[in-house]
């Protein structure tokens, strides 16, 4: 059967990738970390070849099969389209864009030794190379950019007061400069020689709540929003699961087990791109089955956007509800609900590891993490309800008010 937006849309990363058949040839190969790519299976010459085509959906199914199309009228020419794709690289492949694009490439295909990226990861970081690195240096030969260069790309991030973004973009570019070296493209990697400039920055803590005080009377605010019904779910939701707030917008229903109170999120929208496993509390199960009947059904998304059920929630609607409730920057964030979470479970004496794991953290430890895969599953279960009820009971602890004005809008 020929593939189809939604059909492809449905596919999940399982444990090892997959191909999935369109027709006359065209393969959507589905990698265990999440990412789809389009090849076409052919023959030339009496051998079997394989054309990559780029992925989805940055190559639509259309334009795949526009691609396909046009593959099979070279071969019906005599013409390897390989070969000639081959031929093509080899005279632009010296440049700054095309060693990327095939740095991207081998990325996608897990040829980069301890390169593994999410599908949003993969998102963030081609947006940092189209937005300050391609325009000045794209067109350059790897081998002439020089360390000044470089550096007058890194400076313009650094002046715009990214100095973070200015770092990741010169361990970016270090990790092209090292896939080039390796092919031969080039014959050193100047971001090396950069190594003292636009060192890591400490980390600046979100704005949370830390206090029980505080968060039970956040949990009240909460109760009474009188914004949009979804909204008010996802807060509450965003409150009992402590997931990141991307996390929470991309929530799709084909991924909860109701039944079985359980989130299982896929390493394909994970920041560490390793499956997430979400055990919900009663609380949280109650929320869903209250949003069900609205979103379930007509899209794909548990908290879908206004506008369209097609799309997710939008990433400033929850920071936005938490700016009409009273609450400052300052004060607290849809990221903060982590940083509470965190704050009163380790106060509560609960086990770090259950905490971090709960929390998708990656371990900082390299050796302790090469041994601790442990799930802690039947103990973050319990550790989650207690959470849900532990803040319930902050917000009907009349002895808890705090005499704030929050607006309730």
């Amino acid at each position: 059967m020929p593939l189809s937006d939604t059909k492809i849309k449905a596919l999940k990363p399982r444990d090892k990738d997959y191909k999935v058949s369109d027709e006359k040839g065209l393969l959507l190969v589905v990698r265990k970390n999440g990412g789809k790519l389009w090849r076409l299976k052919y023959r030339f010459e009496g051998r079997e070849k394989s054309l990559s085509i780029g992925q989805y959906p940055d190559i639509g199914l259309s334009a795949a099969r526009d691609e396909r199309d046009a593959a099979r009228k070279l071969i019906a020419a005599g013409q390897d389209p390989s070969a000639l794709k081959q031929a093509d690289k080899r005279k632009k492949a010296d440049t700054f864009n095309a060693v990327t694009d095939e740095f991207l490439e081998a990325v996608d295909a897990g040829l980069i030794p301890k390169t593994t990226w999410s599908a949003g990861s993969r998102k963030d970081r081609v947006n940092r190379l189209d937005k300050d690195l391609r325009p000045w240096l794209g067109k350059m030969p790897m081998e002439s950019i020089t360390k000044d260069d470089l550096d007058r790309c890194l400076k313009r991030i650094a002046d715009r007061g990214a100095l973070e973004a200015a770092r990741r973009c010169k361990q970016l570019f270090g990790k092209i400069a090292r896939y080039g070296v390796n092919k031969g493209y080039c014959t050193r990697n100047v971001a090396a020689e950069l190594q003292d400039a636009y060192p890591k920055q400490k980390p600046t803590h979100r704005a949370a709540i830390k206090t029980p005080r505080e968060a039970g009377a956040l949990m009240r605010v909460i109760s009474g929003y009188k914004g949009a019904f979804v909204t008010r779910v996802a807060l509450q939701f965003s409150a009992y699961t402590f997931q990141r707030p991307t996390e929470i917008r991309h929530a799709e229903w084909a991924e909860i087990d109701l039944k079985g109170r359980v989130w299982r999120i896929p390493a394909s929208k994970m920041k560490m791109a390793r499956d997430h496993i979400v055990p919900l509390s009663r609380q949280a199960v109650a929320l869903l089955e209250e949003i069900r009947p609205l979103t379930n059904g007509k899209g794909a998304y548990v908290f879908p956007s206004e506008r369209s059920y097609q799309r997710p929630m939008s990433e400033n609607t929850v920071n936005g509800a938490i700016r009409r409730m009273g609450y400052t920057k300052a004060e607290m964030t849809a990221h903060g609900f982590r940083g509470m979470a965190s704050t009163l479970l380790n106060e509560k004496g609960y086990n770090a590891d259950w905490i971090e794991k709960q929390l998708a953290h990656d371990e900082s430890n390299e050796s302790r993490k090469s041994y601790n895969h442990a799930e802690f599953l039947s103990e973050r279960r319990r550790m989650m309800q207690e959470y849900a009820d532990y803040l319930d009971e902050l917000k009907h602890d009349s002895s808890n008010v705090i005499p704030l004005d929050k607006s309730v809008a």
